[in-house]
């Protein structure tokens, strides 16, 4: 097939995410990518400001990412886990446990970042069961959140605002507490009344507070005051509820630290990893937890009853632990407060527009809200034309831009970001 051809039958046959099969939006076909550039088959070329759904912190076809899959295929694609383990699965598991926030030392290899959190749900209830707490099944979050898309981690995420509400009639029904309004600099104290309330009222049923730390990422990008993490596990602790913390979209050096838990100086009973694990390589993800919760699972020789076919695949194991590796290797945290100061600059002209409602950047987030929702269809047009590639949602157009992005391709994509921005005004 010809390039016409071919998303011809895309069009007609294949369905992407978050999109109708009778009206589907357009697409762009890529040849090749490299670097920070996604080369389409068309011939243009885009500077990626997504990093693929924040998971590519290295950028494509990296070399030393390249050659861990290369090597591992080379000894084997995979193998299941059920009774076997390899090389790859122990040393990246090592890794996990030397780098995460202890007492994190118990690892579960997962899927995907909704099957991590599936599993980080089961893990709370089934520790309560064990330990002679039936009724301790019920979760409490916050609204504006976003958890996955599978049923328990669509139950967690924001009924109203989020994109699962044609979902809620058959959704375990879960608690919601107010968002915390104070930004990532500022504290009020009415933050955390409504989780207070809620805490203390339910927490004979509640398993577990399950939150993203610091960042809530596609239920609206909005960034928050690390005390509200901290009184949250002040809380859990007094009532007896475990503290599950979603790092999907936050873990490895994305808003500055490692994980978004270390600026609030916490650590959750369960964390949930996934997007940048592998580089952007292969779907992965992993649930960790403490042994406290896995002896509580294992007691009076409980199973814990979970078991992707493709647990800990070998290749992305190993190409896991090669990009952490890769990260911890480099000035990371120095990188990322570069790209950090470029956004903030970059970014800055867009608090003149008027449509703008709001310019926000933590780390290699950038975020620009704007007062009304934007026409996916035709602004993504405008970036392409424009030689970047973003992928807005309701009335945020954001970035999240490998961390390899120098400043000149940064500054070019901010630059378009705020061309188009002024043409919604």
């Amino acid at each position: 097939m010809n390039h016409e051809q071919a998303l011809e039958f895309d069009r007609r046959h294949i369905w992407h995410p978050y999109t109708s099969p009778t009206q589907p939006l357009p697409v762009y076909q890529v040849a090749s990518a490299s670097g920070v550039r996604l080369k389409l088959a068309d011939g243009r070329e885009l500077v990626d400001g997504m990093s693929s759904w924040w998971c590519a912190i290295h950028g494509y076809n990296h070399p030393v990412l390249n050659e861990a899959l290369a090597r591992q295929a080379g000894r084997m694609a995979h193998v299941m886990f059920g009774g076997l383990t390899h090389q790859p699965a122990i040393e990246l598991a090592r890794r996990l446990v030397d780098i995460s926030p202890a007492p994190l030392n118990r690892v579960f290899f997962c899927d995907s970042g909704s099957v991590a959190v599936e599993v980080a749900i089961k893990m709370a209830i089934q520790s309560w069961v064990n330990q002679g707490q039936p009724d301790k099944t019920r979760l409490l979050t916050i609204r504006h959140g976003y958890h996955g898309d599978t049923f328990a981690a669509m139950a967690v995420s924001d009924p109203e605002t989020g994109m699962h509400h044609r979902f809620r009639g058959v959704l375990a029904q879960q608690l919601f507490a107010e968002a915390p309004a104070s930004a990532s600099g500022e504290w009020r104290e009415s933050d955390i009344a409504s989780l207070q309330g809620l805490i203390a009222g339910h927490h004979r049923q509640l398993a577990a507070v399950i939150l993203e730390p610091i960042v809530q990422g596609a239920g609206g990008m909005r960034f928050y005051a690390p005390e509200f993490l901290r009184r949250v596990r002040a809380l859990c602790d007094q009532y007896q509820v475990l503290l599950i913390a979603d790092e999907i979209a936050t873990g490895f050096g994305r808003t500055g630290r490692l994980f978004a838990c270390e600026h609030a100086g916490v650590s959750p009973d369960i964390m949930c990893l996934g997007k940048a694990i592998t580089g952007g390589y292969l779907s992965f993800a992993a649930t960790l937890t403490t042994e406290a919760v896995g002896r509580a699972i294992g007691q009076a020789g409980g199973v814990f009853m979970h078991g992707p076919t493709f647990m800990a695949n070998p290749l992305a194991c190993a190409v896991a632990e090669a990009s952490i590796d890769l990260l911890l290797a480099s000035d990371w945290q120095a990188n990322v407060r570069r790209v950090e100061a470029g956004l903030r600059q970059g970014l800055a002209p867009c608090r003149e527009l008027p449509a703008v409602a709001e310019v926000r950047v933590m780390g290699a987030i950038g975020v620009v809200e704007m007062r009304e929702p934007v026409d996916l269809a035709t602004i993504q047009a405008r970036f392409v034309d424009r030689g970047v590639w973003l992928r807005p949602f309701g009335r945020l157009v954001y970035t999240m831009p490998p961390y390899v992005i120098d400043d000149v391709d940064l500054a070019f994509l901010t630059g378009q970001m705020t061309a188009v921005l002024s043409e919604q005004s």
